[in-house]
């Protein structure tokens, strides 16, 4: 079993390259922003408490956060393994995680970081927002705010990685080919 968390900022390319790499590999693909959207839609208590932090391009809560991840890891039981998209965006969600996997014996395999500018986020963020929808992807300031939220909330998970050897960076920027040429590669090192 692989547990792959896929980690870099809004804009990286992480839910793109998480479906190439679920296909692939047969993987489960979790994407905590697809999980807080469907929630929001649906207007579920849950996600009417996302949608107020999100609109602001704030964190959901950990405690939010971590229970939905649980819930949806115990309703996928014999999965190949599990691609992590948007989560763990903070270190005590990290190790909320580690717990749980540990506890069933499938650890994190390897994190990988896609690297990208602060400039090419905004550009791809905003050419999103003219097809998602998406209010936070059609305001600069919103933007912004979630690449600082990143750098400040959500880096340091980079970092409790990194101590257990698990993080490895790929170069996010090039063709969708390209970036996942480069994941390939190195999780076809891992396995």
């Amino acid at each position: 079993m692989i547990n792959v968390v896929l980690f870099g900022p809004p804009g990286s390319g992480k839910g793109t390259q998480a479906v190439k790499m679920a296909e692939k590999y047969d993987l489960l693909h979790i994407s905590t922003g697809d999980l807080f959207r469907n929630a929001i839609k649906n207007e579920t208590e849950m996600g009417l408490k996302a949608k107020a932090f999100m609109d602001k391009g704030n964190l959901v809560p950990d405690e939010v956060t971590i229970g939905m991840m649980n819930a949806v890891i115990e309703e996928n039981p014999g999965v190949h393994g599990i691609i992590f998209d948007g989560f763990p965006r903070t270190v005590t969600q990290a190790e909320a995680l580690d717990a749980f996997l540990n506890a069933r014996n499938t650890p994190i395999s390897r994190m990988l970081a896609l690297d990208v500018t602060d400039e090419e986020l905004v550009k791809r963020l905003l050419n999103r927002g003219k097809d998602s929808g998406r209010p936070d992807d059609k305001d600069v300031e919103i933007i912004q705010n979630r690449i600082d939220v990143y750098n400040a909330q959500t880096l340091p998970v980079a970092g409790f990685y990194k101590e257990q050897n698990k993080l490895k960076h790929i170069k996010g920027e090039g063709t969708i080919e390209e970036i996942f040429g480069r994941i390939c590669a190195e999780l076809d090192s891992a396995v």
